[in-house]
């Protein structure tokens, strides 16, 4: 693997944190920024979202860093990450059908855009990661010290 893309893949783990950063940044600060409603029951489903997407942070983050240092532990995190990625925009999607979060204007259209960057950033990391995983994580005796 050329080292641009390691590169590129570093930054796209980096700005999946950020955004997920930055959504309950707005959310927290400037709720009317991305809610699609202020109604409990939106509230409260959306209030049981920051702990999951902390740990799809971390996985990220983590995973950014195993890439930096070559580490094989990049699989196990971008898988992790995208994993949650792939729940949590299933549970995302189906609330939003069932409540027609997507049809409530233009902040109904962010939540359709956030639920969309969610399962592609998921379906990228998993099939990216699936595809390199003998790049990230050779088998012992091509190219590894023994012992790792």
């Amino acid at each position: 693997m050329g080292e641009s893309v390691r590169r590129r893949l570093i930054v796209a783990c980096l700005a999946v944190a950020a955004l997920i950063v930055a959504y309950w940044t707005m959310w927290f600060a400037h709720r009317s920024l991305v809610a699609s409603s202020s109604g409990a029951l939106y509230v409260g489903f959306e209030q049981a979202f920051p702990l999951a997407d902390g740990l799809i942070v971390l996985f990220v983050l983590l995973g950014a860093h195993a890439l930096r240092r070559r580490s094989p532990s990049a699989v196990l995190f971008l898988l992790l990450a995208a994993g949650a990625g792939f729940y949590l925009g299933a549970m995302d999607v189906l609330f939003d059908l069932e409540h027609s979060i997507w049809f409530r204007g233009a902040n109904g259209l962010v939540e359709l855009a956030i639920n969309i960057v969610t399962i592609g950033a998921s379906l990228f990391f998993s099939a990216w990661t699936w595809a390199h995983r003998r790049e990230l994580d050779p088998p012992q005796g091509e190219g590894q010290p023994a012992g790792r």
